[in-house]
């Protein structure tokens, strides 16, 4: 797929994964409610293979977000963070609108899961599940 970059004065978000800095992204994981368990060694695979998004300022990784899909009919969106400095100033929606944009997912079905941020994803598009009855979900034992 295309690397795809976009910017806004001296704030970027990419899609290489060599600008990617992993090890900022394993500390930020590390500090949430839903990855605070997973190892950097399955972090850091989840990474390799994933669609990545990189919000920088400068040259500090302050923001993430992970897509896994198979770029045709399904996209998984996950592991969406930012650091709380830069929070409530327009990265983290920046950093979303960017994501469901991407021209290689422009047809996608999505799904997230989320706890706490409902109100958030809802600004773009996402919405509870319709027929929740329909879903299925096989959970593997921790830790991995």
């Amino acid at each position: 797929m295309e690397i795809v970059s976009f910017s806004k004065g001296e704030f970027f978000i990419t899609t290489d994964p060599q600008k990617l800095d992993r090890d900022a992204v394993c500390r930020f994981l590390a500090d949430t409610y839903w990855a605070r368990r997973r190892p950097p060694g399955v972090i850091i695979r989840s990474l390799e293979n994933s669609l990545c998004f990189s919000l920088f300022h400068r040259e500090e990784q302050i923001g993430f977000g992970r897509v896994v899909t198979d770029y045709a009919t399904f996209a998984y969106l996950c592991d969406v963070y930012l650091l709380d400095e830069y929070r409530g100033r327009g990265f983290g929606k920046w950093l979303l609108e960017c994501i469901v944009t991407h021209p290689d997912l422009a047809r996608v079905n999505w799904c997230l899961l989320t706890g706490d941020a409902h109100s958030f994803y809802e600004q773009f598009g996402f919405r509870r599940l319709r027929k929740p009855q329909h879903f299925m979900e096989k959970r593997s034992k921790w830790p991995y």
